[in-house]
């Protein structure tokens, strides 16, 4: 057999567009491999020149699926750029918001994007091995999926009057307050909705108890990680400070959001629009790391919700007492913030301040020339970093977002799996599903991390070492 790259054009069932491709040597073995973004992501610079007040909904177009995390981190740059802090009622609401973002995003991943490779497995017919197959293998848990996403979408659409890209929060706080009317209404469906959820962890429970050896080895590797905590170091998705544990756990360093380029740095590779962030003081690659919700649940102390912390605490003993390695076990991590994610919008719901008027501040005004924003998205941490003149006119925007930060990690998932379950001459459909299976773990959102346009052929290509392709497939 002479050598062969296969490439796996465009990765399926995640968000936006990317391709894998694998090099097999003369044994049929994977030798290398690489995951390539190859759109390129132009916001920054069209932002260059706009007021710095429509950053929060002029960089939530970038994507359809996550806008509000966007919205929400912009908005928090913004801040210190009018110089003014928000009152505690829109800060409420802005969480409120972002908690209704992470039960759509997640409950869609889980049970839309992840549920098929689980509930019908890795295996079965491409043609079913899909939403609709999970409607037709299991109705009823399809319509819970459904109402749950509809849930935290309805949230976010009683907040910003849309489900997407919503006009809700502003510069100095948000833009509205809630009704007590929509107050006791998303309050009446949170209960249901953590059943929901629970269904959905016990289905991920036995699907690992069912298979325990593929789960602890399936994209398995040590790394750092990468998360904001409160001040008692447990889980924060909207505030917090930076925390970074090592591969045994330890703790390896924790700073102030805003001082993130003291300690971050971004790697650049040619076969790659995408970067890949590491941690400073360690050089790449020995500094890269791991975000989102297996890298936020692997550097906290506890969850501050009592389902999700006890969650959380059989989760911590698969590591035994070191980090959760596995990437499968990103979902387990994912399903646990979503039960956190409806607990804590129980919580912001008995606020006494979540129904104050009071939800802007305009003054007095210290506005700063340079800010930085900080959030968890669903898929990791976020970053905004605005620098403005005197007019308040974009002069730089970087962003960095969480599908960049896992950049490394997923390359190396893919990787670990294809080298695991690659091999020639034949190369099964299975096969190259579970690759894109460890991409998925990850949850990626290409749309956020670059900028997509044109068509979205799937085609898998074999080419010999001298060029000539011997064989393709197209689905």
């Amino acid at each position: 057999m002479t050598a062969q790259k296969i490439t796996i054009e465009p990765v399926t069932r995640i968000e936006g567009h990317a391709r894998i491709t694998l090099h097999l040597n003369a044994g049929g073995e994977v030798e290398k491999s690489y995951l390539h973004v190859d759109e390129f992501r132009g916001l920054e610079k069209f932002s260059e020149g706009r007021p710095y007040f429509e950053m929060p909904q002029l960089t939530q177009r970038i994507c359809g699926i996550c806008p509000v995390s966007h919205h929400l981190a912009s908005a928090k740059t913004c801040d210190p750029l009018m110089g003014v802090k928000p009152p505690r009622p829109a800060v409420l609401l802005r969480e409120l918001l972002h908690m209704a973002q992470f039960v759509q995003s997640h409950s869609m991943h889980f049970f839309y994007l992840a549920g098929p490779d689980l509930v019908l497995g890795f295996d079965a017919d491409p043609a079913v091995r899909n939403v609709f197959g999970i409607v037709q293998a299991n109705p009823q848990l399809a319509l819970k999926a459904v109402g749950q996403r509809r849930f935290g979408q309805r949230i976010i659409e009683r907040l910003g009057g849309k489900r997407v890209h919503p006009n809700f929060a502003v510069p100095g706080g948000v833009n509205a307050p809630l009704s007590p009317r929509d107050r006791d209404e998303i309050a009446a469906e949170v209960e249901p909705q953590i059943g929901i959820a629970m269904e959905g962890l016990n289905l991920l429970s036995d699907w690992v108890a069912k298979n325990r050896d593929l789960a602890l080895s399936f994209a398995t590797f040590p790394s750092n990680y990468l998360g904001l905590v409160d001040d008692q170091g447990g889980l924060s998705l909207y505030d917090g400070q930076i925390r970074l544990c090592g591969p045994n756990g330890e703790r390896i360093d924790q700073f102030k959001a805003e001082d993130y380029l003291l300690h971050v740095a971004e790697h650049v590779e040619p076969w790659s629009f995408l970067k890949f962030p590491y941690y400073r003081q360690q050089g790449w690659p020995q500094g890269v790391y791991r975000v989102g919700p297996l890298g936020r649940l692997n550097v906290v102390d506890r969850i501050g919700t009592p389902l999700a912390h006890e969650e959380f605490k059989r989760f911590r003993q698969l590591g035994n007492g070191r980090p959760v390695e596995g990437s499968l076990f990103y979902h387990y991590a994912r399903l646990i913030e979503l039960i956190y994610a409806l607990e804590r919008i129980e919580q912001l719901l008995s606020e006494p301040d979540i129904l104050s008027s009071h939800v802007r501040d305009y003054g007095p005004a210290a506005p700063q020339t340079h800010a930085v924003g900080v959030i968890e998205a669903p898929r990791g941490m976020l970053v905004h970093d605005y620098s403005v003149d005197a007019n308040g006119l974009i002069k730089r925007a970087n962003l960095i977002v969480a599908t960049g930060h896992n950049n490394w990690a997923m390359n190396r998932a893919v990787e670990s799996v294809a080298k695991a379950f690659v091999h020639g001459p034949e190369v099964q459909e299975g096969m190259l599903n579970r690759v894109e299976a460890a991409v998925r773990c990850y949850d990626p959102c290409f749309s956020c991390s670059t900028h997509a346009l044109g068509q979205m052929p799937l085609e898998l290509t074999l080419v010999g070492p001298d060029g000539r392709v011997l064989a393709r497939a197209a689905r």
